[in-house]
């Protein structure tokens, strides 16, 4: 890793430590919706070895584990792993590893996986790393593997249908009153400066899966800001 990104998977981790105990109850239940729909894509693929990326506290995982041989749970957050941990001894899920690591920093043997997904992680990380991750992870897959992402994917105001996305969760945070009013303020800033949240339009995100050599690129709108986005590695490269 860089020194630039060590700095910005330190500020991550810390960032995530602090809301692992209130994740489930709060954040993580305004995702139902696309957490639905990134488990279906998956579900359609055959993926016996899973790489869930930006795992959490196993939204995706735990759902998918049952239906495969083997999941790998990456976070960036140890006290997340934990909770995902304990939720799988609740359940009896007995095939999911857990590792603490920046995904930039994860190293995995060549053609090893079956399915990669991840949800609602990608936009925490700079556009060089996310082509960087797709590069990774099109050496990780086995030939015909899948690759399915749900994740924010709007612009920062450019096109009509961004300024429509940004118009309506701004809405929704005014409407909450002055706690809303505080976090709009300080998102507006984050978004601008791209501090935290960096998300790629679905177009972009296209461009970029396909530059790196996926095939049946697919993207669905799920809810205004977020989308899932399917792939597959072909069988044979040139």
């Amino acid at each position: 890793m860089t020194r630039a990104q060590a700095l910005s998977a330190k500020r991550e981790r810390e960032l995530w430590d602090s809301r692992a105990q209130s994740w489930d109850t709060t954040s993580a239940a305004g995702l139902s919706q696309v957490v639905a729909a990134v488990v279906e894509a998956c579900e359609a693929a055959h993926s016996p070895v899973t790489l869930d990326i930006g795992c959490g506290s196993g939204q995706v995982t735990l759902p998918l584990a049952p239906s495969c041989a083997h999941v790998l749970a990456v976070d960036i957050s140890r006290p997340l792993l934990e909770r995902l941990e304990a939720k799988a001894r609740e359940l009896g899920i007995e095939n999911v590893k857990t590792v603490a690591t920046p995904v930039e920093a994860l190293e995995l043997p060549h053609e090893s996986l079956d399915l990669v997904v991840t949800n609602y992680a990608l936009h925490h990380l700079r556009d060089a790393d996310k082509e960087l991750v797709l590069a990774r992870c099109m050496g990780w897959l086995r030939p015909g593997g899948r690759l399915v992402i749900g994740d924010m994917m709007f612009g920062r105001g450019s096109s009509v249908e961004d300024r429509t996305i940004i118009t309506a969760k701004a809405r929704a945070m005014l409407a909450r009153g002055p706690a809303g009013w505080w976090r709009l303020v300080k998102n507006i800033v984050l978004f601008s400066l791209r501090i935290r949240e960096k998300p790629m339009t679905a177009a972009r995100w296209e461009a970029a899966v396909r530059e790196a050599g996926y095939t049946d690129v697919q993207v669905r709108r799920i809810v205004a800001e977020a989308c899932v986005l399917t792939a597959t590695k072909p069988l044979t490269t040139t």
